[in-house]
């Protein structure tokens, strides 16, 4: 138990807060501004507010539907997500994984409950004709642990937590 209060301190609300922080700096520095360019415009950082999930999915449904499915129904489910990793055995890679994807989610959450069904983005990655959708600090830690839960279920995430045991 002392591992999971360690973790939840060290990995899970340091995420929230970092994700928060960002986008109040997006708000404060980057709305209602031009987007500003890095590396030869590989990593823009620009205001946008979506009110849909990945990619403004679902951004053009009616209000009450988005806050049915994104903001009572996710929350439920980020809830139900924390209450399973706090209650079930498992080791400290697969807990860590978990908290990384809780975090990202209920970051954009607490994001939607203060911005009437918004989250902000403000990071755009481009490389000649491909680029990203504007995303955010929660996003990248979502991603991040969903790589690390594609990780450690395969071959070789199974034979690093066989050995750490």
């Amino acid at each position: 138990m002392k591992i999971k209060v360690l973790l939840i301190l060290l990995v899970f609300l340091p995420l929230i807060g970092c994700d928060r922080y960002t986008k109040q700096q997006a708000v404060i520095l980057l709305k209602g501004q031009e987007p500003v360019s890095f590396l030869n415009g590989f990593f823009t950082l620009t205001y946008h507010e979506n009110t849909g999930a990945m990619l403004s999915l679902g951004a053009y449904l009616p209000e009450n539907i988005r806050f049915i499915i994104f903001t009572l129904l996710v929350g439920l489910a980020l809830v139900s997500g924390l209450t399973y990793v706090l209650v079930k055995p498992m080791n400290k890679y697969s807990f860590t994984v978990g908290l990384i994807i809780l975090s990202g989610g209920f970051g954009n959450l607490y994001d939607r409950a203060l911005n009437d069904g918004r989250v902000v983005d403000f990071i755009l990655l481009q490389a000649g004709s491909l680029k990203t959708g504007v995303f955010n600090v929660a996003d990248v830690a979502i991603m991040v642990g969903l790589f690390g839960f594609i990780f450690i279920t395969s071959r070789w995430g199974k034979q690093l937590t066989n050995q750490s045991n």
